[in-house]
């Protein structure tokens, strides 16, 4: 069956592997434009910590497939974070730790996870709420392939860890192997692996700081949309 092309016309995309600076920049463009933003990888964090938290063997694919369907947690927007709640607990900050990254990457390899998400992320657009700034690994390949502007930020591997280790008190080694890890498996996984959409704008941020960088990424947005 022919699937229509969704009106999202004021979608914009910005992809990119762990502390590329995609968070940070999204947010920002966001709140310059006046639009919604969507950090998508909160859905997976959220999913393995309620996961976790029930005590869930992330290595069968049903029983994650199971807690993905259960209301005892959902996700909410807002315009500094996407807030995850467990049993309306504000349980946000417990799932943007390192390590909770390295469990979401496990569990979103898993095609049925990411199919009984995907429809959640989409629904963070609103037609006629306005913009939708949305950020992750497959936001412009998959969550929102229509997209009119898509933007795909990397960063040298030593810029990323020691960026992350600075946020986490932690050793840039320690936050280098553990990123190296989540890349190789959301660049390898079968189901809609860490890749630039082959439209999206490449943008290094090595050597940029958060302001330089939003500069570039809005003046790229306001260019394509003409506004």
């Amino acid at each position: 069956m022919k699937t229509e092309k969704p009106e999202i016309d004021r979608v914009v995309t910005i992809d990119g592997p762990a502390a590329s600076g995609k968070t940070s920049v999204s947010r920002e463009v966001a709140r310059r434009l006046g639009w919604r933003w969507v950090s998508t990888g909160a859905f997976y964090r959220g999913l393995a910590f309620v996961a976790r938290q029930l005590h869930t063997d992330l290595k069968n694919e049903q029983a994650v497939v199971d807690v993905a369907l259960s209301p005892v947690w959902e996700v909410r927007l807002s315009p500094e974070r996407t807030l995850v709640f467990m049993n309306d607990e504000d349980v946000t900050d417990e799932i943007y730790r390192e390590e909770m990254g390295e469990y979401a990457s496990l569990i979103s390899q898993y095609p049925k996870v990411r199919a009984n998400l995907l429809e959640a992320q989409r629904r963070c657009y609103k037609k006629g709420a306005g913009g939708l700034v949305a950020e992750g690994r497959d936001c412009g390949t998959v969550v929102f392939p229509h997209a009119p502007v898509k933007i795909y930020l990397e960063a040298a591997t030593v810029s990323r860890a020691e960026r992350r280790a600075l946020e986490e008190g932690k050793s840039v080694d320690e936050t280098r192997a553990s990123q190296a890890r989540r890349d190789r498996q959301d660049s390898t996984r079968k189901t809609a692996p860490l890749q630039r959409a082959k439209e999206a704008h490449l943008v290094d941020t090595s050597d940029m700081n958060l302001e330089e960088v939003v500069d570039y990424v809005e003046g790229l947005i306001r260019k394509d949309l003409k506004i």
